[in-house]
């Protein structure tokens, strides 16, 4: 008579269920949510996650279940994700197929219903394209109802896994999407990998972590109440079973049915002789079914199963029965194979197994799945033979059967999966005969523009195409990059160092010295450039080859991001003409793109640079490598606005995230392209739409190396507005993302720097600033944003000309400007213009500036057709109009100045134009209107002073004390004190002296300043 330990009744987690409820409530308003639930080994996590599922389906709910694989899946990338895909395919049918449209070559990585894969590069990228047409599958899918994606046992997934539900759980937005998912808290070790994944998940708003406790007595009085099918089990028994099993569920289950069977008294305390109990109380054939089937893994086919036994069918079928009807085993849910009712009865059973039977089992597994390999699913084969024939330990067998899994997990762009089997293969090398290396292993794969060792041997050696140990190590040195782990990737291209002699084998030696600086770079140490001139040393003066070209163009590459020479410009060339002789398109394409690069900074050839790199591009077109593509479009889009052909580089930069949506790669490149369309659409005083982008962009969580570009212009946005505060904040985030430090970013966060500190009235801070930046090398070729930086800082010199805690230092802060500027070369009209008006801001700072030194900057930046600078100058030689007489000149400039500040809705600017006009006593109306119809408001109005404030700002502007302001007022000096204290909230800055910069720098009080030197 078989008995039924698993109690009918659903015990405890009431507050569990709540939470599940909640976050599948909030998910079916648009909100996706993600759960993990944690516990130890036999909590319960199972039973709560089927009872939720129930519950969700109860309520409209689409839910599919995965489970991670444990023994036999080392290696197996995204097995859930691809059972509950099967699972979601045969329940919705042809609705699966239409949210799929478009993404089939994609997704068939995943699921084989989905037809052929795609036949585009595996590469990094590559996976990135999986990720975002999955995250779309199931955006669709959740689109018009609730869908409950659950995964079993977390602790077991492969990284791959991890990386992709990181992915959705990160990038899903408005769909009704519940993410859930349950892992062994006891099996996380301090290394395991599970262990940052869920730190880092948990820091999420839409995550929620919840960890199940042990049953108390009352909670095991019921458990054992249903299990028993009595209202009130025996005191003492529920007393010793509770102190027995410490209150763990499936413990309280095996031994309720121990002592159903009479058997309790002679158990021990060992976990696994509690487990074994049920097991060995199974007749002999039932035995020997569990042993076999522990070893197939946490879930065997019954078909492999039927193989490997090799007995009547009748009799496996009636062992399958008593296992099931023991709950040992459970069919799962498609009816084609089983798992273990608990993970812990599995290992309980595989340990006891003796290592000859283990190892004999194993290669049964083995030998079946190779005589008949559609006895499990097509993408598991390469992995699944694999760890049979290790955990056989049959090393000859087991070698390549590694290698044939690793190239299997690249083709699914599973690098981190690739890179486990390549280092099995390392490690089992030595372990086999000459004769298996010889003759079973498989060719040399694929690593980039790495050479083979079949290229060392004749047509006539018997070793030509075959593998070499130090083949199998490039290949992991790459995959170790592509899955990230770069500190893994440096020893192996150190091994790789160490085991090929450089006067042999110079060209391979090269290759892994390269791809270990590319590892030094990323990882930000030190060494990078020692080995890449090792290197160049060693190919030199070689014949041709891609390694050659890639040296080469990485040595130039790394120069252009540093300090850059005219060697460079040859180098950059002759990795060209290299790459070309051997035919190594993609490194080709990527050194002219760097020659494109350098022709413009280093050269000042905007025309060339633009012409190599707008070539360069439409060769990557050709090739049809998106990566290499993206980069060129948003290389290019760069230079154009830095050319102030803004224009172009808006359409550029959409048609780059247009791309990068199409081939699954805008959260990984759509950062920066996003940045570059959000600066050139603010160029050209489009605002609104710049506006627009970054708040989509903030609802599809780009994400990427470039979150300083982003949040800067984000702050940029703010300083328009007059939002302060914010434009700090971003101003603080976006430099503590910096941590590169690339000028192209760093130039323009300390311009805003400057302008905020300006605005806050802290000149010496704005100062501080500038010296800062100028301090840093490499600003050649950045003019468009080092030009802005010196004419804004010099005005800020210019506007604190006379005010006494700034004139110490101001000489030198002036000349730093002027010297800066003196190595910069203007390329286009945008740099000429702003060299103009560099040029009048610093006569200005000197009180020496003109009308007509104002007027050249304004023709000169008219062209442009970009309204800030030219709005910027319109201000300035309106006002030298006005103090030179010329007061209907004047009026003309600063109303076109107030119509281009409006254009771009820059607040802080049309306040200084209004203030101007105000002081002056002309009106920004347009010709034919009323001075009533464009009502003007002052600086100082702007801020609410009172008219009693606005005579105290002045006096302390002077410097004065608030006893000389009271005397000066016939006020005491506590109402003084209290009129000052009122001012500077009212102007947001933090001290008197930053008060009188403020008022000092807006002009409020024109007649207090110093004389103009006009």
């Amino acid at each position: 008579m078989q008995h039924t330990s698993v109690s009918p009744v659903f015990v405890g987690r009431g507050n569990e269920i709540t939470e599940l409820t909640d976050a599948l409530r909030r998910a079916g308003t648009g909100s996706p949510q993600a759960v993990l639930i944690g516990g130890e080994a036999g909590v319960g996590k199972t039973r709560l996650l089927e009872e939720f599922l129930e519950r969700a389906a109860a309520r409209g709910a689409v839910t599919s279940l995965g489970g991670c694989l444990e023994v036999g899946a080392e290696g197996l990338p995204y097995a859930p994700l691809a059972t509950a895909l099967r699972r979601l395919h045969r329940s919705l049918g042809a609705e699966l197929e239409a949210a799929a449209a478009g993404s089939e070559g994609h997704l068939a990585l995943l699921l084989s219903e989905f037809g052929e894969v795609d036949g585009e590069p595996n590469d990094e990228y590559s996976r990135a394209r999986l990720f975002e047409h999955t995250a779309r599958l199931f955006e669709r899918l959740g689109a018009d109802r609730t869908l409950v994606l659950a995964v079993e046992d977390l602790h077991w997934s492969d990284r791959s896994t991890r990386e992709l539900l990181a992915f959705l759980v990160r990038t899903l937005h408005r769909s009704r999407v519940l993410l859930v998912a349950t892992y062994r808290t006891d099996d996380l070790h301090r290394r395991h990998p599970l262990r940052p994944f869920l730190a880092e998940l948990e820091r999420l708003r839409t995550v929620q972590r919840l960890e199940l406790a042990r049953f108390d007595r009352r909670e095991v009085a019921a458990q054992l109440a249903g299990i028993l099918g009595t209202t009130a089990p025996d005191r003492q028994l529920v007393d010793r079973i509770h102190r027995r099993s410490e209150g763990n569920p499936f413990f309280v289950e095996e031994l309720a049915t121990a002592f159903e069977d009479g058997c309790g008294a002679g158990l021990t305390d060992s976990l696994r002789d509690i487990l074994l109990v049920r097991v060995e109380g199974l007749a002999e054939d039932a035995q020997r079914v569990v042993r076999i089937a522990a070893e197939g893994g946490s879930h065997v086919e019954h078909a492999l199963l039927a193989a490997v036994l090799d007995d009547d069918e009748e009799a496996l079928i009636e062992a399958l029965r008593v296992a099931v009807g023991a709950n040992i085993l459970r069919p799962d849910s498609e009816g084609e194979g089983y798992r273990f009712r608990h993970a812990l009865v599995r290992e309980a059973v595989s340990d006891d197994l003796l290592p000859g039977e283990r190892h004999r089992i194993n290669r049964k597994f083995a030998l079946a799945v190779e005589a008949q390999p559609q006895l499990v699913p097509g993408d598991a084969l390469p992995a699944r033979l694999a760890n049979y024939w290790y955990h056989a330990h049959d090393p000859a067998r087991a070698l390549p059967t590694a290698l044939d899994a690793a190239r299997a997990a690249r083709r699914r762009n599973a690098f981190a999966e690739q890179l486990g089997m390549l280092e099995r293969a390392l490690e089992l090398w030595d372990l086999v005969s000459e004769e298996v290396l010889a003759h079973t292993l498989r060719p040399y794969d694929w690593a980039e523009t790495y050479p083979p060792g079949s290229c060392d041997h004749s047509g006539a050696d018997e070793d030509r195409g075959r593998i070499q140990l130090v083949d199998v190590l490039a290949e992991a040195v790459v995959a170790a990059r592509r899955s990230g782990d770069r500190e893994r990737g440096l020893s192996l291209a150190k091994r790789g160092i160490r085991l090929v002699d450089e006067a042999e084998h110079p060209v391979r030696a090269a290759w892994f010295r390269i791809n270990r600086a590319r590892m030094l770079g990323s990882l930000r140490r030190s060494g990078d450039d020692e080995e890449i001139a090792h290197a160049h040393r060693l190919v030199e003066h070689l014949a041709p080859s891609a390694v050659q070209a890639e040296v080469f163009a990485l040595g130039a590459g790394s120069a252009m991001l540093k300090k850059p020479g005219p060697e460079h410009v040859g180098l950059a060339e002759r990795a060209i003409r290299t790459a070309q002789e051997v035919g190594a398109h993609s490194v080709e394409v990527h050194a002219r793109m760097t020659l494109g690069s350098l022709r413009y900074e280093l050269q000042g050839d905007a025309e060339g640079g633009l012409a190599e790199l707008a070539g360069a591009v439409e060769r990557a077109r050709l090739l049809g490598v998106p990566d290499l593509l993206l980069r060129g479009i948003n290389n290019l889009a760069s230079m154009q606005r830095g050319l102030g052909r803004s224009e172009e580089a808006v359409a550029l930069s959409r048609e780059g995230l247009d791309f990068a949506d199409g081939k699954g790669l805008l959260r990984n490149i759509g950062t920066i392209l996003t940045g570059n369309l959000v600066e050139a659409l603010t160029d050209l005083g489009r605002v609104g739409e710049a506006a627009e982008v970054l708040a989509a962009c903030e609802l599809t969580s780009l994400t990427g190396t470039h979150a300083e570009f982003l949040d800067r212009m984000r702050g940029e946005l703010a300083l328009l507005k007059g939002d302060l505060p914010v434009a700090a904040t971003m101003l603080a985030q976006a430099r503590a993302a910096n941590r590169v430090g690339q000028v192209q970013h760093s130039v323009p966060i300390s311009r805003l720097a400057v302008r905020l500190a300006a605005l806050g009235g802290r000149p010496l801070e704005a100062r501080a600033e500038l010296l800062a930046a100028l301090a840093e090398e490499g600003r050649s070729g950045n003019e468009s944003d080092v030009y802005p930086l010196l004419a804004e800082a010099a005005a800020v010199e210019a506007d604190s000309r006379g005010l006494p805690q700034a004139e110490a230092g101001r000489a030198g802060a002036l000349a730093a400007i002027a010297a800066a500027a003196a190595e910069l070369r203007p390329r286009a009209p945008l740099h000429h213009g702003w060299a103009r008006l560099l040029e009048a801001e610093l006569a200005r700072a000197e009180g020496a500036d003109t009308p007509e030194g104002w007027a050249a900057a304004v023709e000169t930046l008219r062209p442009t057709g970009l309204p800030y600078p030219l709005a910027l100058a319109l201000l300035r030689a309106g006002e030298a109009a006005v103090q030179a007489g010329r007061r209907e000149a004047g009026a003309e400039l600063l109303r076109e100045a107030a119509e281009l500040a409006a254009v771009r809705d820059d607040r802080l600017l049309g306040g200084q134009i209004a203030a101007l006009a105000e002081r002056a006593g002309l009106s920004l109306a347009p010709a034919g209107r009323t001075a009533a119809a464009v009502p003007v408001q002052s600086a100082g109005d702007s801020f609410n002073l009172t008219p009693r404030e606005r005579d105290v700002l002045r006096l302390l502007a002077r410097g004065w004390t608030n006893r000389q302001i009271a005397g000066e007022l016939y006020i005491s000096p506590k109402t003084a004190s209290v009129h000052v204290s009122n001012i500077l909230g009212k102007l947001a800055v933090g001290g008197r002296g930053e008060a009188a910069a403020l008022a000092h720098r807006l002009r409020l009080f024109p007649d207090d300043l110093a004389p103009s030197g006009r």
